[in-house]
């Protein structure tokens, strides 16, 4: 093994990959399995050196001073080389010539290819190395390569990154949260269906078995899943690329969900004109969520043996830990396929939110059934005609989930699997559900005040994250010219104008006054129907760390100045 050249703290020069220029940067580390440097520029950007690539400072700055004084000398201009009358001169023949752009032809192209780096590595940047160009049909001998590939060394396969930095508690918080949640999410369905829904009310007892299971609602639940996944798999609607992977790929999406939430409306209502009683969900409601928790299980069972046998691009970042248990919640593939259909990107919009537009409806008619009443309440209607624009909305833009992330970042575990099939259809309608025992008067001044909160929500909302994801595609596009940005070390910018220079995390800030309109619509009786609201301010607090934690590691100094230009924030003292 080569002895280590630089220590941790030396001062040195180091190329700037991509190109002959080299900076004056810190040591912070050497990995000894990579054979790489780990270090810092002045401006905070971290980047891993290969030790050819970096220079003593002295030593750069003599190679600098001699190679000044040879081109600067004048007796190197004017001296002229005295030659004896007995030498000959020589001349190279064309045969020569020729055998030189021969072997010329011959020599392998190289280019420098990035790779993209992981969260979970302690820097930013890209890395580089030089990988041999592949063939494309332009004449040269296979043979060639044969040789040269007996000759040249071989490349040793990359090992995974270990996740180093744990969420959520580590490895024993994880083991909390998948305990908690599935029973709180059953209680929260509990307090739901109790005439006087308080917590000095809620049955000491468990409650049956035959209330929690029915192979007939599981039934129903499998097949609602086949349905969607049929519907996404039909040719309508565009193909798009992803975001690049670690190995410079992108993955293709059909991007057909708004397309499946018309055929499921047509299709429940369809059932619903020739008699097909919809409020059996109301009446069988835990059963419907003890269903899709078995079902969230056992994908997450399924995915997490199937990770076993993925390929190094192929994992994500924060699940890797080599902990069983916090690998199994976070999730250990990045994009799990079954060909060409994403499992992830399936669960994430398909199943989960239009179940949670179907639900509502649900509730709608119960409340119609069990209160005698001809039409549905306003507080009823608030709720369904909010959330409806809510899911259509964000169907409407699927093409934007590929950046977020959800997709970009995490892994498909418990946590996504989880919250995709049984968190988001069971307890973001917990206000209908809510509702459909427990009705809710309000005035004309609340109605108009709450459609009021939410419409001015919904454009905050929207407008951030429409104006973030064109960024992120084009940030050249004429049409974002007049954004003023930030430039950061790693080639992108962050705006600091419009919303996202008023305040920090807009499209968040809209999010929570939706919430708040949903919440107020079922009056001020009980807590229950704020659950969904108090869970989005921890899930943005949560959320608003890891930004601020990841921002500043990946952006350096900009970062600090961004914080600077946008002062405001969501969350004083948090982000």
């Amino acid at each position: 093994m080569p002895a280590v050249r630089f220590q941790p703290g030396d001062t040195v020069m180091g190329r700037w990959p991509g190109s002959n220029l080299y900076y004056e940067v810190k040591v912070l580390r050497f990995d000894p399995k990579t054979q790489l440097y780990t270090v810092i520029y002045k401006d905070g950007t971290e980047l891993e050196l290969k030790d050819g690539d970096i220079k003593s400072l002295t030593g750069f700055k003599q190679g600098r001073s001699r190679s000044r004084s040879r081109s600067r000398s004048p007796a190197r201009t004017r001296r002229s080389r005295s030659r004896s009358p007995a030498r000959t001169v020589r001349r190279s023949s064309s045969r020569t010539t020729e055998v030189r752009k021969e072997k010329f032809k011959e020599v392998l192209e190289v280019r420098l290819t990035p790779v993209v780096r992981t969260q979970s590595e302690n820097q930013v940047g890209s890395r580089y190395n030089l990988r041999r160009r592949k063939d494309q049909g332009d004449g040269r001998p296979a043979e060639l390569e044969k040789k040269l590939e007996a000759i040249l060394p071989q490349a040793t396969p990359r090992e995974a990154v270990k996740t180093t930095e744990l969420e959520f508690g580590g490895r024993f918080g994880v083991l909390f949260w998948l305990l908690f949640l599935p029973v709180m999410v059953l209680a929260l369905l509990i307090l739901c269906a109790q005439e006087d829904a308080s917590l000095l009310n809620f049955p000491l007892t468990p409650p049956p078995l035959h209330s929690l299971w029915d192979c007939q609602v599981f039934g129903i639940v499998l097949l609602w899943l086949l349905f969607q996944a049929v519907l996404s798999l039909l040719p309508i609607g565009k193909v798009v690329e992803g975001m690049p992977l670690k190995n410079g790929k992108t993955l293709k999406y059909r991007i057909n969900g708004f397309y499946a939430l018309i055929f499921s409306a047509i299709s429940v209502g369809a059932a619903s004109y020739n008699e097909v009683d919809l409020s059996y969900i109301h009446g069988h409601f835990l059963q419907f969520y003890t269903s899709a928790l078995i079902i969230s299980i056992l994908l997450s069972v399924y995915l997490f043996i199937r990770s076993r046998w993925a390929a190094v691009d192929d994992l994500a970042p924060a699940g890797n830990s080599g902990y069983v248990f916090y690998d199994f919640f976070m999730g250990r593939e990045l994009n799990p396929r079954i060909k060409d259909f994403d499992i992830k990107f399936f669960c994430e919009m398909r199943p989960g939110l239009i179940g949670w537009v179907v639900i509502n409806f649900a509730m709608l008619l119960a409340e119609m059934k069990h209160k005698n009443l001809d039409t549905p309440s306003p507080a009823m209607l608030l709720v369904n005609g909010f959330q409806l624009l809510w899911v259509a909305d964000g169907l409407w833009h699927e093409e934007k989930l590929l950046t977020m992330m959800d997709i970009v970042h995490d892994g498909f575990g418990f946590m996504l699997a989880f919250g995709d099939l049984a968190w988001v259809p069971f307890t973001f309608t917990c206000q209908a559900y809510y509702l459909a025992s427990h009705p809710s008067d309000l005035s004309a001044f609340w109605i108009v005040a709450i459609m009021i909160m939410n419409v001015v929500g919904y454009y905050i909302f929207r407008k951030a994250n429409s104006q973030k994801f064109a960024f992120r595609r084009n940030p050249s596009d004429p049409a974002l010219s007049h954004l003023k940005t930030i430039p950061t070390a790693t080639g992108k910018s962050l705006i600091v104008s419009g919303l996202w220079g008023f305040v920090r995390h807009p499209n968040y800030l809209g999010d929570l006054i939706m919430a708040l309109a949903w919440s107020l619509s079922c009056g001020f009786n009980h807590v229950i129907p704020y659950f969904y609201l108090i869970y989005l301010i921890l899930l943005l607090v949560h959320r608003n760390a890891r930004d601020e934690h990841q921002c500043r590691k990946k952006y350096g100094l900009a970062w600090g100045e961004y914080c600077k230009t946008v002062r405001y924030r969501i969350f004083p003292g948090i982000y």
